[in-house]
């Protein structure tokens, strides 16, 4: 008999800042209870690790590598981890249950496509005109 698992794997990207009108130490309280959150969901099969993102950047063209930080504050993407889920709504529901939510980060979730890329299916990098 197979043992099929319905889960996949869906990235978690951690947006925004903290709350400008919070404390050090709520901020602190808060992380606290998201790494307990995490681990907690980690050890149920729930979620991947991942890890925060440094501020320093670089942005690669085809004309060549910038300097950055390039995203306005509000659009700063803090960290990633990864979520198993069996869809998109439910990953969106463990996200939902995140301490940091109450004090200004925001998720994006997303579905990792295993598919390799091509130039004959649409994806992300299609451009809207050819859609």
């Amino acid at each position: 008999m197979s043992t099929s698992s319905s889960s996949n794997e869906f990235l978690l990207l951690s947006r925004g800042q903290w709350d400008a009108d919070k404390s050090k130490e709520e901020i602190q309280a808060v992380i606290d209870q998201f790494y307990a959150w995490h681990q907690r969901l980690v050890s149920e099969g729930k979620f991947r690790p991942g890890c925060r993102l440094a501020t320093g950047t670089k942005f690669v063209t085809g004309i060549g590598i910038i300097d950055g930080p390039f995203t306005e504050s509000k659009e700063v993407i803090g960290g990633y981890w990864f979520i198993v889920a069996s869809s998109l709504q439910e990953a969106a529901a463990i996200a939902a249950e995140s301490p940091c939510l109450a004090c200004g980060l925001s998720y994006e979730i997303r579905s990792i496509e295993l598919e390799r890329a091509s130039a004959y299916r649409e994806s992300n990098e299609t451009p809207s005109r050819s859609r």
